[in-house]
Protein backbone atom coordinates (compact mmCIF):
# COMPACT_ATOMS: atom_id res chain seq x y z
CA UNK A 1 0.00 0.00 0.00
CA UNK A 2 1.36 3.30 -0.68
CA UNK A 3 2.00 6.26 1.79
CA UNK A 4 -0.36 8.02 0.09
CA UNK A 5 -3.29 5.98 0.45
CA UNK A 6 -1.95 5.37 4.10
CA UNK A 7 -2.14 9.33 4.96
CA UNK A 8 -5.73 9.27 3.36
CA UNK A 9 -6.84 6.58 5.38
CA UNK A 10 -5.60 8.07 8.62
CA UNK A 11 -7.19 11.45 7.92
CA UNK A 12 -10.14 9.89 7.27
CA UNK A 13 -10.44 8.20 10.23
CA UNK A 14 -9.59 11.40 12.43
CA UNK A 15 -11.92 13.24 10.63
CA UNK A 16 -14.80 10.85 11.29
CA UNK A 17 -13.25 10.64 14.73
CA UNK A 18 -13.54 14.04 15.78
CA UNK A 19 -16.97 13.82 14.03
CA UNK A 20 -18.28 11.64 16.56
CA UNK A 21 -16.45 13.36 19.28
CA UNK A 22 -18.93 16.57 18.49
CA UNK A 23 -21.76 14.16 18.33
CA UNK A 24 -21.09 12.35 21.49
CA UNK A 25 -20.69 15.66 23.06
CA UNK A 26 -23.79 16.90 22.16
CA UNK A 27 -25.74 13.92 22.97
CA UNK A 28 -24.38 13.93 26.44
CA UNK A 29 -25.75 17.32 27.33
CA UNK A 30 -29.02 15.89 25.73
CA UNK A 31 -29.01 13.00 28.09
CA UNK A 32 -28.06 15.48 31.46
CA UNK A 33 -30.49 18.04 30.75
CA UNK A 34 -33.19 15.23 30.24
CA UNK A 35 -32.30 13.37 34.17
CA UNK A 36 -31.77 17.23 35.07
CA UNK A 37 -28.25 17.08 35.66
CA UNK A 38 -26.80 19.64 38.31
CA UNK A 39 -25.88 23.03 36.93
CA UNK A 40 -23.27 23.61 39.34
CA UNK A 41 -20.94 20.77 38.65
CA UNK A 42 -18.08 21.83 36.94
CA UNK A 43 -18.37 18.83 34.44
CA UNK A 44 -22.36 19.44 33.68
CA UNK A 45 -21.13 23.21 32.75
CA UNK A 46 -17.92 21.92 30.91
CA UNK A 47 -19.96 19.61 28.97
CA UNK A 48 -23.26 22.58 28.14
CA UNK A 49 -20.48 25.16 27.30
CA UNK A 50 -19.41 22.86 25.10
CA UNK A 51 -22.52 21.84 23.87
CA UNK A 52 -23.86 25.23 23.52
CA UNK A 53 -20.68 26.37 21.21
CA UNK A 54 -20.68 23.37 19.17
CA UNK A 55 -24.89 24.11 18.53
CA UNK A 56 -24.48 27.76 18.15
CA UNK A 57 -25.80 27.72 15.16
CA UNK A 58 -28.81 25.73 15.60
CA UNK A 59 -29.90 26.34 19.66
CA UNK A 60 -33.06 27.69 19.98
CA UNK A 61 -33.96 26.94 15.90
CA UNK A 62 -37.17 25.62 17.33
CA UNK A 63 -39.76 27.32 18.91
CA UNK A 64 -41.71 24.55 21.40
CA UNK A 65 -43.63 25.17 23.62
CA UNK A 66 -41.73 22.41 26.35
CA UNK A 67 -38.03 23.40 26.75
CA UNK A 68 -37.01 19.57 27.01
CA UNK A 69 -38.16 19.19 23.20
CA UNK A 70 -36.21 22.60 22.49
CA UNK A 71 -32.99 21.10 23.93
CA UNK A 72 -33.29 17.51 22.23
CA UNK A 73 -34.24 19.22 18.39
CA UNK A 74 -31.67 21.70 18.25
CA UNK A 75 -28.49 20.08 20.14
CA UNK A 76 -29.38 16.58 18.38
CA UNK A 77 -30.53 18.42 14.76
CA UNK A 78 -26.41 19.38 15.45
CA UNK A 79 -25.23 15.87 16.53
CA UNK A 80 -26.72 14.66 12.95
CA UNK A 81 -25.70 17.21 11.16
CA UNK A 82 -21.99 16.50 12.22
CA UNK A 83 -22.34 12.86 12.12
CA UNK A 84 -23.37 12.92 8.63
CA UNK A 85 -21.27 15.59 6.97
CA UNK A 86 -18.16 14.55 9.63
CA UNK A 87 -18.53 10.79 8.04
CA UNK A 88 -19.01 11.83 4.69
CA UNK A 89 -16.14 13.92 4.39
CA UNK A 90 -13.99 10.94 5.96
CA UNK A 91 -15.18 8.39 3.51
CA UNK A 92 -14.87 11.20 0.69
CA UNK A 93 -11.25 11.51 1.62
CA UNK A 94 -10.76 7.91 2.95
CA UNK A 95 -12.03 7.40 -0.85
CA UNK A 96 -9.36 9.71 -2.76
Amino acid sequence: MSPRYSSANQAGRVIAIVADIMAFILGLWILMYLLDANPSNSFVQFIHDSARWLAGWSHDLFTFDEAWARVVAGYGLAAVVYLFIGHAIAHRVHRH
